[in-house]
């Protein structure tokens, strides 16, 4: 049998990793093998135990987790899950975390909200499972005793024919998820003032994107915003998908725009990187530019191969640059991918495509 993936929860609040415990605990391939309420009893857990993966709390006392995070990754590396409120300030501080080698974030569960934490609880243990695998470490198989897998078909119909080719204008669509955030950061700094508009599928909870898009526009040549219901996708701005809402490529004669959505989650996500796809093969056809990047898990593989379909070029980031592998491999296995890259020629190559 595999071995369980071994968690240690660091939180001020008892009542959210008691909580945590309960959710992690309820995954066969988890065990949670300790709390601490702030990073000086974390630090004493790791003298005698030393777990798989760390869920780790912002604001704590004593200690910032920022501070503990920065102190564990120069000394003993563990793969860290970021826990943080939905506050701007909170958003912004969390980002940074990933500077300082966090691989995921989870929202604090909101108690006493049933769907919130029938949905919270898929992507908590995913979150976990994400990082235990990070770096190349050992990948275990996913189980859930959950509601079924959806695919694109909830959100958007598949296409029946290829997608009008009226326009020379070329689109790019990217999809990430664990490692992402710094993976973007490179793909977009790369990109010159005048790049193809760019739309991006980033897992990331909710209002943490708004501040993911302002961090990136502030350093980078191309302007970088949260996507909003009819945003015009245009050369040298690049748009990502607000958390938990759904983001599809729509086109309107020669113009280019996105409509963001509610919807269920596809493939255990939303935003769905497979649901951007979709409209991006229904939309775009053969003017859209693929990018699938580092990422845990099937989303945006099935998308990918629609949009090859349809007339599309597509890359994937290659094992070697990617946190996890999981995204990139399962499109490469469906045939959607055309061209394996690493990280820091993707801009290029797209560049080049778009021309």
């Amino acid at each position: 049998m595999k071995n369980k993936i071994k968690v240690l929860i660091v939180d001020d609040s008892a009542v959210v990793r008691q909580t945590l415990q309960d959710i992690l605990s309820s995954d066969p391939q988890i065990e949670v093998i300790g709390t601490a309420s702030d990073p000086y009893a974390a630090a004493k857990k790791l003298n005698t135990e030393v777990p798989d993966v760390i869920t780790l709390d912002v604001e704590m006392p004593r200690m910032d987790g920022i501070t503990f995070l920065r102190k564990l990754m120069s000394q003993h590396p563990i793969p860290v899950v970021m826990c943080s409120s939905l506050t701007e300030k909170g958003c912004e501080t969390t980002l940074k975390a990933f500077e300082y080698g966090a691989v995921e974030i989870i929202q604090k569960p909101k108690l006493g909200i049933k769907q919130f934490l029938e949905e919270s609880k898929v992507q908590i243990c995913d979150a976990v499972k994400a990082a235990s695998v990070a770096r190349l470490r050992r990948i275990s198989p996913v189980t859930h005793n959950v509601a079924p897998k959806l695919n694109a078909d909830a959100v958007i119909a598949k296409p029946t024919s290829r997608a009008m080719i009226q326009t020379t204008e070329k689109v790019a669509v990217v999809g990430a998820s664990t490692g992402g955030t710094e993976a973007l950061k490179v793909f977009l700094e790369a990109l010159p003032a005048d790049s193809p508009g760019i739309v991006i599928v980033q897992h990331m909870p909710e209002h943490f994107t708004a501040a993911f898009s302002k961090r990136l526009d502030s350093i980078c040549r191309v302007t970088v915003k949260e996507a909003a219901d009819n945003d015009t996708v245009v050369r040298g701005r690049a748009l990502i998908a607000p958390g938990n809402r759904h983001t599809l490529l729509k086109r309107s004669g020669a113009r280019y725009y996105v409509e963001v959505k509610d919807g269920p989650l596809v493939s255990r996500h939303r935003p769905s990187v497979d649901v951007l796809f979709r409209s991006a093969a229904r939309y775009a056809g053969k003017n859209a530019v693929g990018v699938i990047m580092t990422g845990m898990g099937d989303d945006g593989a099935h998308g990918m191969k629609e949009m090859k379909e349809a007339g599309s070029i597509n890359i994937a980031q290659d094992e070697a640059t990617c946190i996890v592998f999981g995204m990139p491999n399962e499109a490469i296995k469906l045939g959607g991918v055309d061209k394996i890259l690493p990280l820091e020629k993707i801009a290029a190559e797209v560049l080049r495509l778009c021309v």
